[in-house]
């Protein structure tokens, strides 16, 4: 296999330790996906049909939540199939399609995550300049970069990748992944590793300047209560989402690089997928349930639902 046009598919290896509970697996698979897809549609249909949520906050927190559809879908339509499939295999060109929409729905979270530090951090530190701040054209701006960035940053990731000469087509994972299809690759990947180094350096700068927003929110949280009350409402769901997110993806970035090779391949396959099954499910029911407006929407909807539905059934 002298150059890619060679491979013509991967195979995934990470399905053999699952064979003897395929079936149970699909099910809960099923079952994460319609949770995931439930509770995701639930959020971003309250944010847009009601006006009162059109804050910048709650219009992050949508793209949020889309930018979890987005990434899911990439991830749980083949995972099921192949669950039910004798050969696991996946296209040269599948392979980086699911490659780049992994990547750059991780990418794209993270950066939503630092827009919401930066929009609870004018919010709370410098109240009166927050609507000259934070106004609707200017969150627009920001919420297109936030998904612009990370897509030019991954299709010129993924154009590396695509450039390099394969020497083979066995991957050990569920999933498609830019460092094992590196490996495989018999030519120079000086390029990909520096890419990958920038692009590292370029998120943990995200990280510093969300660490360094909350550092300025809990310094004006303790002088005030109003200030308290804010950072308790609307600060707290975020930073769990934030630990939730940063912990399942610095988790995957480790262990993907330093893992031991005696580790079962059942728990590295659930290491290698924990970021696509946590965060998508716990991030929309951390903002439902601690977010006063968006609870009481979807309380007041759900109410409304079962009076229609006894309604329904008395006539």
């Amino acid at each position: 296999m002298s150059n890619t046009s060679s491979i013509i598919v991967f195979t995934l290896s990470g399905f053999n330790e699952t064979i003897n509970y395929r079936v149970t697996l699909f099910s809960l698979t099923l079952l994460s996906y319609c949770v995931i897809l439930v509770v995701n549609v639930s959020i971003i249909l309250t944010i847009i049909l009601d006006e009162n949520l059109h804050e910048p906050m709650y219009i992050c927190l949508c793209n949020l939540c889309i930018n979890e559809l987005y990434g899911t879908a990439g991830f749980y339509p083949k995972f099921t199939s192949d669950l039910l499939s004798d050969i696991q295999v996946i296209s040269y060109a599948g392979c980086l399609l699911q490659i780049y929409v992994i990547y750059s729905s991780a990418m794209v979270g993270f950066s939503v995550l630092a827009l919401m530090s930066y929009d609870r951090y004018v919010a709370i530190c410098r109240p009166l300049e927050y609507h000259s701040v934070m106004s609707l054209r200017r969150t627009a701006v920001l919420v297109s970069l936030s998904w612009f960035v990370p897509f030019c940053c991954t299709t010129m990731s993924v154009t590396l990748t695509s450039t390099l000469k394969l020497c083979g087509s066995h991957i050990e994972k569920l999933y498609c992944e830019n460092g094992p299809v590196i490996k495989l690759a018999c030519s120079s990947t000086t390029a990909n590793d520096i890419v990958r180094l920038i692009f590292i350096c370029f998120y943990c700068c995200h990280f510093l300047f969300i660490l360094g927003s909350y550092v300025q929110l809990v310094k004006s949280a303790v002088k005030s209560r109003e200030s308290r009350r804010k950072f308790t409402q609307t600060c707290v769901p975020h930073l769990l989402c934030l630990i939730n997110v940063t912990a399942a993806l610095l988790f995957d970035l480790i262990y993907s690089r330093y893992g031991s090779s005696s580790v079962p391949q059942s728990v590295k396959n659930f290491m290698a997928i924990q970021f696509l099954l946590i965060p998508p499910i716990l991030n929309p029911v951390i903002y439902g349930l601690v977010l006063t407006k968006i609870r009481g929407r979807i309380i007041s909807v759900c109410m409304k639902a079962g009076q229609s539905f006894k309604l329904r059934l008395k006539v």
